[in-house]
């Protein structure tokens, strides 16, 4: 799905309009235009389905003499991520996203965890769905079962508008694999943060 830049300019016209503004007023003849620039940047994840984010960040490195795969354990902790709440479309910030996996035989890059922690957190979302369409992906990527994916963030749909309690924040986690029902594995993910 491409992002329809045209469509969007006429919408955000349309909404200053019922905002009760003037869109041909000086400060906002180019609001449109940026906001449909801004659209297209902050939600460039819509472009793509969980399996072409894998294959774009797929790179992987055979590791087989040193990852045995039973007690290793990559974690990648404090990415940080923004994104968009699917129900009022409100900022979700200060998202920080800890991802944890057990290698079987290969790694993934360090920096390609953080893209695609990045390129799901580009959609409209849920903070629950962000948490397993990474999981999903390193999986696909890595080959491993054992994927675990921590999401602490705050939500603007909570913090500046609705019950306004601006130090409330949303912790979620997405448990797979042996992380389900290893305590020990559990463990040391948590320890790790």
């Amino acid at each position: 799905m491409a992002i329809d830049r045209e469509a969007i300019k006429e919408h955000i016209r349309g909404i200053l309009v019922a905002l009760g503004d003037d869109p041909e007023r000086e400060g906002l003849k180019e609001t449109p235009e940026r906001v449909a620039k801004m659209y297209e940047e902050v939600f460039e994840g819509m472009n793509y389905t969980n399996d072409e984010i894998a294959a774009m960040f797929g790179k992987t490195f055979e590791e087989e003499n040193t990852i045995k795969g039973e007690n290793d354990l990559v974690v990648v902790k404090d990415i940080e991520v923004f994104s968009y709440c699917e129900h009022h479309m409100a900022l979700m910030y200060d998202m920080k996203i800890t991802v944890a996996y057990t290698p079987v035989g290969k790694v993934i890059g360090l920096s390609k965890i953080a893209r695609i922690a990045d390129m799901v957190a580009k959609r409209l979302q849920l903070q629950e769905r962000i948490g397993s369409d990474i999981a999903q992906i390193i999986t696909k990527v890595t080959g491993s079962e054992d994927v675990a994916v921590i999401i602490e963030g705050n939500h603007s749909c909570m913090t500046a508008r609705g019950i306004k309690k601006p130090g409330s924040k949303t912790v979620t986690t997405t448990l797979r694999g042996r992380f389900n029902t290893d305590a020990a594995l559990q463990n040391r993910l948590f320890m790790c943060r």
